[in-house]
Parts: structure tokens; sequence; C-alpha cells
């Protein structure tokens, strides 16, 4: 009984972080309906560890579950994506600035070779490896603020705009790196904290904005 409840566990585990990842990620497209059936039948597990994972996204507003029971990706409305904006607005410089004092030389050079990934994946309309090198790029610089809760905060509302942001990459067709990533490494290189509390927050809201006014 523990052994089947053990095994349970760790599927349910292995399989809310694939799921979380590939939403975050833009992996799966917005409004996508899902089943309970169907996720577990995709990842060879019982109905259990599916049900499990599908209440935690749930939760964490990964995913939508109607009254009758459809289960799908988040597909959300103008309002939604200016409070969302909004929030990344508010806490990610915040989180910029709290970094700042520990973001030393390897670091920033670190950020520089991930812009360059976002550019060779912006050229190759990579738009999976686009988001994730993009997250990657404000994650490292936001693991200095020594923040959990925060980081925490911004990360579901990663999780929650996934599919958008994928369709927003779709919609924009980049070629290169978002332009105020070379405000943030100028920022950081110079330690100057307004700055970068101003290149964070426009390279956040930017295409967000963007896609709403759209």
């Amino acid at each position: 009984m523990t052994v089947t409840r053990n095994s349970e566990t760790a599927a349910h585990e292995r399989l809310y972080r694939n799921l979380r990842q590939r939403i975050m990620l833009g992996e799966l497209p917005p409004g996508l309906p899902m089943t309970l059936r169907g996720i577990a039948a995709e990842h060879r597990v019982s109905m259990t560890p599916a049900r499990e994972a599908v209440r935690r996204l749930v939760a964490e507003g990964a995913l939508t579950l109607s009254s009758s029971g459809r289960i799908t990706t988040p597909e959300l409305s103008v309002e939604r994506i200016e409070e969302l904006a909004a929030l990344r607005g508010l806490i990610e410089p915040e989180l910029a600035a709290r970094a700042l004092p520990r973001a030393h030389q390897a670091l920033i050079e670190r950020m520089a070779v991930i812009n360059a990934a976002i550019g060779e994946a912006a050229e190759s309309h990579d738009g999976v490896t686009y988001i994730r090198t993009n997250l990657e790029f404000h994650r490292i610089l936001y693991l200095r603020a020594q923040a959990p809760a925060m980081l925490a905060i911004v990360e579901t509302v990663w999780l929650q705009l996934g599919p958008t942001m994928r369709a927003l990459y779709g919609r924009v067709k980049r070629h290169e790196p978002p332009r105020h990533h070379r405000m943030i490494l100028a920022s950081l290189r110079a330690g100057d904290e307004p700055g970068l509390r101003l290149a964070v927050r426009a390279d956040v809201t930017h295409g967000l904005r963007h896609l709403s006014a759209s």
C-alpha cells in the first residue's frame, strides 16, 4: 500500500512539473481543451496523479476548470493581461533592484550569453526556446535578490501568461532579443538602480501592453 502511494506521489510530481513547464514556456496554446483521461493517457499515469496535478495547476492559475469539469489552458481577457502586466511591472523592478548589490561581473556576463541565445532563438523563429531563455535571463538575476516569496509570485504570473506569451511571440515575429535587455545589462554594469528599475519595468510590460492593445 505504501509503495503504491509513493509511486503515485512520484508520478503526480513528475506530471505536475512537466505540465507546469510546458504551460510556462508556451508549448500549449491558449484555450486548449484537455481531459483528465487524456492527460493520464498521454503521460502514462493513472487518473489519481493526473487529477492531483491538474488540481495544483488550477490553483496556480495555469489551468482553468469550469463548473462542468472542462479543463483548458488560460485564455486571458484584455483586463487580465493588463492586471498581470501591472504585477510584473511592480514586482520585477523591485527584485532586480534587490539583486543589484549581488550582481557580480560573472552573473552579468552569463546574462549577456543568455541574451545572445535569445537572439539566436528569434532568428530561427523558435518560440519555445525564445520564451525559455527570456525567462532564464530574468530568473538568474532575480535569484540574487534573495526574496523567495516575491520570486514565487512572479513565477506564478509567468505561468499564467505562458500560452499568451507564445501567442504574442507568433504575432510580433521577433528577430532579435528584446531591446530593453541591453538597457538592463548596461544598468547592471553601471550599478544604476533607477535605470535598472526603468529598464526592467519597460521590458516586462511592453510586449503585454502591445498584446492587450491589439
